[in-house]
């Protein structure tokens, strides 16, 4: 097989997104490779289904909101549905629903696990314009990563993501709530998949530091803790003596010594 026919499901979760998923859609459409745009809708109390629908994506509705990490496995699920019998299964590439125009800005997530340099992609985003918070959360994940598996993340919690189907399948069950990508990065990295962090210019909507800014970085941080110390007590680590050497930013890193 070549890297021209490797075909690539876009898994977008969403949950009252009406007003930016449609163009979230349409970006994410002219990505190269993306010949299906999956779009969970996670229990909106808008119209996000509709908005969707319209855009062109196949969408399934979650009744109620069951979260992030739920949303992601129905959406790996219908792509997987979809899939073609006799051609490989198509890369997994995960956006938040609130990229709009800029979505097609994750574009160098797939170039690496295309062509087999990683087993999965995270997205590095340039500050965002309005964001507040102090980086408590980043600086838990990134302490949880480095302590289990050595690797050093710039955005450790960063939601748009790049994958095979087999690190997917390899990464389940998904850590619940917010700290899906931080048990996600240390579940793949203990199995011996390789990581790189991709610089991508996307833009979503940040969380200020009013009231409603500071919840849902309060929930973060509960998520990302209960990931944590799930593993923690499961001791899901890279031992220190098998343990590769410093990773270098931007660069596919894999967690064992050669």
């Amino acid at each position: 097989m070549t890297t021209s026919e490797q075909r690539v499901a876009v898994v977008i979760p969403a949950k009252d997104e009406q007003d930016r998923i449609a163009a979230t859609i349409r970006a994410a459409r002219a990505i190269p490779h993306v010949d299906l745009v999956v779009v969970v809708d996670d229990g909106s109390e808008d119209d996000t289904q509709k908005a969707a629908r319209d855009a062109g994506a196949t969408v399934v509705r979650h009744s109620i909101n069951r979260g992030k990490a739920s949303a992601m496995e129905t959406g790996a699920q219908v792509a997987a549905m979809r899939d073609t019998e006799g051609r490989p299964p198509r890369l997994l590439l995960f956006l938040d629903a609130d990229l709009g125009d800029t979505a097609v800005e994750a574009s160098p997530l797939v170039a690496p696990v295309l062509e087999g340099k990683a087993d999965f992609t995270v997205a590095a985003l340039p500050p965002q314009e309005g964001a507040g918070g102090f980086g408590l959360v980043t600086g838990a994940a990134f302490k949880a990563i480095k302590r289990t598996t050595g690797w050093e993340p710039r955005q450790p919690i960063s939601g748009q993501r790049c994958m095979t189907r087999e690190a997917f399948m390899a990464a389940l069950p998904l850590a619940s709530g917010w700290g899906v990508e931080t048990g996600m990065t240390i579940d793949l990295l203990v199995a011996g998949f390789t990581v790189q962090e991709v610089v991508c210019d996307l833009k979503h909507r940040a969380s200020g530091n009013n009231f409603a800014g500071q919840l849902h970085r309060a929930d973060q941080y509960k998520g990302v803790a209960k990931a944590v110390l799930a593993r923690r007590l499961r001791r899901i680590h890279v031992p220190h003596g098998k343990r590769n050497s410093a990773s270098k930013p931007y660069e596919p890193y894999n967690a064992y010594k050669g």
